[in-house]
């Protein structure tokens, strides 16, 4: 299989610093929500990076459930691989990437705790099955076959049948930006970036060559 003369030339925008909004987070959203309306598939889906306590990273794809004027929040089980990256090394990389509007943003930075209140709140927002679900996975730990997790959704169904309170083990992370750079494709090669950095808590924005 030749790779080699795979390519696709990017020419649908283009993106300056004057364009950009001055906070990340509000540029953030404008290019979310041209991503929804553009209907772009899995628009909040983004890949997470973490790294453990020897500094070997692993990523995943996760959705994003929220931005708002502090950062990136997303839900996950704090028992999981990343959960326990976490723990030790709070610090984290996500990419959105948009390939119908030739566009990905890279996020940088550090990682806290939702408090409990916000994660039970979403955690009651979410679906039956899915609450169900979040107390049957032991995730990323190694089982014998699906059937377990079968008879293990069955078991905590009927210990739930009508209200399924949030696992202890469950809940969300706020990721707080340090870094963030917005990338247009453009042709030869000639992408824009723009990249936006914390200096004394007030963000600063620059191009990078592509």
């Amino acid at each position: 299989m030749d790779l080699h003369g795979i390519r696709q030339e990017y020419s649908k925008r283009e993106l300056s610093k004057k364009q950009c909004l001055d906070n990340p987070l509000a540029q953030f959203e404008v290019w979310l929500n041209e991503a929804m309306a553009a209907k772009v598939p899995e628009p909040t889906a983004m890949n997470v990076a973490t790294a453990d306590a020897q500094g070997r990273p692993s990523n995943r794809v996760l959705l994003l459930k929220e931005v708002n004027e502090q950062g990136f929040v997303f839900f996950s089980n704090y028992l999981s691989r990343k959960g326990q990256d976490l723990a030790v090394n709070p610090f984290v990389a996500l990419t959105f990437f948009w390939a119908e509007l030739e566009r990905q943003v890279r996020v940088e930075g550090r990682v806290e705790k939702l408090a409990a209140h916000l994660s039970d709140e979403y955690f009651d927002s979410r679906p039956y099955t899915s609450r169900v679900g979040a107390w049957v996975s032991e995730q990323s730990q190694p089982i014998a076959n699906k059937q377990i997790i079968v008879a293990r959704a069955a078991m905590f169904g009927a210990k739930h049948p009508l209200h399924v309170p949030r696992p202890p083990h469950w809940g969300g992370y706020l990721v707080v930006p340090e870094r963030v750079e917005f990338w247009q494709g453009r042709p030869s090669r000639l992408h824009d970036r723009i990249s936006y950095y914390l200096e004394n808590n007030i963000w600063k924005k620059e191009r990078l060559a592509p």
